[in-house]
């Protein structure tokens, strides 16, 4: 096995972890992304045969899945998240896995739930030096999640809820990267975190 420092990084919905990504990305720093490999797995034959005859064949279109579908029934009922999770976490875990396993030196690994799937973590053997979080306060979210999907407060209220709240994670996280002023202020919190640890 390589030699490798292995950074969870994760956030809410809508606060701002993506950029952050693809940040990291652009300074080819090494990044796991878990909702591409997810994305991925939706359509292995065996994952898409399950999905269709748990939740219906009009969720792939063209033969590939359609993903604001999905969002909008696994939000509405949490045994519908089960499920889902229940059918595609093995294959992602997996395959997760098997790219940090195989990476060397600095590896970000990009898990939106990461909190939420602790047990998974442990599960798969995910160990983590140290995890990130990317972080904006609960006013701040709503009204990005509102803004970006066009969705009520209400709505948009009932997917924040659905995770662990923003504030629980950051008392678990060992770096927050504070996303609520520009994304040039964001981005030199990452420097300087990378630069302190000489990752750079």
């Amino acid at each position: 096995m390589n030699q490798n420092k292995v950074i969870g990084l994760t956030g809410s919905i809508a606060t701002g972890k993506s950029q952050v990504s693809n940040y990291l990305k652009n300074k080819d720093i090494k990044v796991i992304d878990a909702d591409l490999i997810a994305r991925d797995v939706a359509n292995y034959k065996i994952v898409k045969n399950k999905i269709k005859r748990e939740f219906g064949e009009d969720l792939y279109k063209n033969d590939k899945l359609d993903r604001k579908k999905l969002a909008e029934i696994i939000f509405s009922r949490k045994i519908h998240r089960q499920k889902l999770n229940s059918i595609m976490h093995t294959e992602i875990y997996k395959k997760i896995k098997k790219e940090s396993d195989s990476a060397d030196g600095l590896v970000f690994i990009d898990i939106p739930l990461l909190f939420e799937n602790e047990d998974l973590n442990k599960k798969y053997g995910l160990d983590f030096d140290e995890i990130w979080l990317v972080y904006v306060d609960r006013e701040t979210q709503i009204k990005r999640l509102m803004n970006r999907d066009g969705i009520s407060r209400e709505y948009a209220e009932e997917k924040i809820n659905s995770q662990i709240s923003v504030e629980e994670k950051r008392k678990k996280s060992d770096v927050i990267i504070d996303n609520s002023g520009t994304l040039e202020e964001t981005f030199a919190q990452v420097e300087e975190k990378l630069k302190n640890k000489e990752m750079c």
